[in-house]
């Protein structure tokens, strides 16, 4: 039975994956959204489960406010051993708990480890355990690929570190994992940066400290100057199932229009690995593309690429589809009892700060979203919205806002440093409810006053505008709701209530 990628449909790059017994699991860059690096559970490899975070409570971790899409949680690495689960990876940015670390658990679903922190420089971070029970750290840096012996349970770093490969000439030589096969050391990286020349090469050794040897068929896996659906391929890491068969999951984009522009983010494929011969084959013949035969220790598989999606917010906890915005402050928002109620401060949509913002990624190309608002704004600058919102510089939103000494609903468009109110209409109701609706070409809000009147169109704008070859750097579009005070924080809450987000092409 075929499947169709990505497997994982929206802003889930840089996938790691391991198996413990009949179980996959699998985790994700998260950057500057909490709750970071998502854990996936899946028995067949291409429909996956959400069953938690590893960064799920605001005490482990700092994600530094001051930038968007270019700092925060890069890069994981997920392994099992010995009945354990570890986590490592980078926090990039300055200030607090920046660096490289770990965190551990022993159920992928529950609660993990607070940070341990190690002094290792460089980024993507990974683990190797060897078959005499050592573990090791591989990383990189300027030098290229290096690996350290490290002692987990101490967590400390073991000798000294010793420079393995430092790619095959592309630019960043990057996201290095080690596997084990015939007595043979697997080396496999990405080069050539995570845009359109983004490919997978490997090396190997019978010595897992040096000595390492080119595949002759580098790149393994890539689709660059191929006139694929699916681009920016690399990232990639290698699991083996229970039948024997060998997997990859890795990154990619599904770009649209000329020049090419995605807006999804990088999302997460899956390619079969022959790793029958002297050197392993990815995907078809070094490509990936869009369907492959699936796994077949498992299926049927549901693989539909379509999602719906509903939330009352009736719990006293956000459901974990839903992010907010760096390390989060509880007097932002509450649920449960009634709706999600947001109280926003002083802060604007456009500022790269804690604000009260929750949202949810888009996760295809058509979509449609609907919520109902109610906000007894009174205070100048209040304001409170929905929005699709690609980082603070790049953002559209419908919003009830107090200006003037009247309540308006407006349509606001933001493109880089350029802004606009598009629209605006007097409205005197506290509720309203509001409509985004999404195609590769255009981004378009409605309202109404009434559940049962029409919609009414309020505006829109081109997608091109928000896509990461417009303004952005490594994440894609949200669907955000959000209460703002422009100046002065907010004296009236804004609450949430039926939230849909319906996507894919039967939407």
């Amino acid at each position: 039975m075929k499947y169709k990628n990505p497997i994982l449909s929206g802003c889930y790059p840089d996938p790691s994956v391991c198996r413990a017994g009949d179980d996959f699991y699998l985790v994700n860059s998260t950057f500057e959204f909490f709750p970071g690096v998502p854990v996936w559970h899946s028995r067949n490899l291409v429909d996956w489960e959400l069953i938690g975070h590893c960064i799920s409570r605001k005490e482990q971790l700092c994600l530094n406010t001051g930038s968007q899409n270019n700092t925060g949680i890069f890069a994981p690495t997920i392994r099992f051993h010995d009945g354990t689960f570890y986590m490592i990876t980078t926090n990039v940015g300055e200030g607090r708990d920046i660096g490289n670390f770990y965190v551990w658990t022993k159920d992928p679903a529950g609660e993990w480890s607070d940070p341990i922190f190690l002094e290792t420089p460089g980024i993507d971070p990974s683990l190797f355990f060897d078959d005499d029970g050592r573990a090791w750290y591989t990383g990189t840096a300027d030098a290229g690929i290096y690996i350290q012996e490290i002692d987990l349970k101490e967590g400390k770093l073991l000798g000294q570190p010793v420079s393995l490969w430092k790619g095959t000439g592309g630019a960043y030589p990057e996201g290095p994992h080690i596997y084990k096969k015939d007595g043979w050391y697997y080396l496999l990286i990405s080069e050539g940066g995570t845009e359109r020349c983004h490919m997978l090469t490997m090396a190997r050794s019978r010595n897992l400290t040096g000595g390492y040897e080119v595949c002759p068929y580098n790149p393994v896996l890539t689709n660059r100057s191929l006139p694929l659906p699916i681009q920016s391929v690399g990232h990639a890491d290698l699991v083996q199932a229970p039948d024997g068969s060998w997997w990859a999951v890795c990154l990619g984009t599904r770009t649209f229009s000329y020049p090419p522009r995605h807006n999804l983010g990088r999302e997460t494929m899956l390619a079969p690995v022959d790793f029958s011969g002297e050197w392993p084959v990815f995907g078809a013949n070094g490509c990936l593309t869009e369907t492959f035969e699936g796994p077949s220790f498992a299926g049927p598989f549901e693989n539909a690429g379509t999602e719906l999606f509903r939330d009352d917010f009736a719990e006293p906890e956000l459901k974990p589809e839903w992010n907010l915005i760096y390390t989060p402050e509880t007097v932002f928002w509450k649920t449960g009892e009634g709706g999600l109620r947001l109280l926003g401060n002083e802060k604007r949509l456009c500022d790269a700060e804690r604000t009260a913002w929750v949202g949810r990624r888009q996760r295809h190309h058509d979509f449609e979203s609907e919520v109902k608002l109610t906000f007894d704004c009174s205070q100048e600058g209040e304001e409170a919205g929905l929005a699709i919102f690609m980082n603070h510089r790049h953002h559209y939103e419908a919003a009830l806002i107090q200006e003037a000494g009247r309540r308006k609903l407006i349509l606001r468009r933001q493109i880089g440093s350029l802004w606009k109110v598009e629209k605006e209409i007097d409205y005197s109701g506290r509720t309203v409810w509001l409509r985004l609706t999404g195609s590769k070409e255009r981004y378009e809000f409605q309202y109404r006053s009434g559940q049962e009147q029409d919609w009414m169109t309020l505006g829109g704008g081109e997608t091109i505008y928000l896509t990461t070859e417009g303004g952005g750097h490594f994440t894609g579009n949200y669907i955000a709701l959000y209460s703002m005070g422009n100046g002065t924080p907010c004296r009236t809450q804004a609450t949430f209530e039926s939230f849909l987000y319906r996507g894919g092409e039967n939407k």
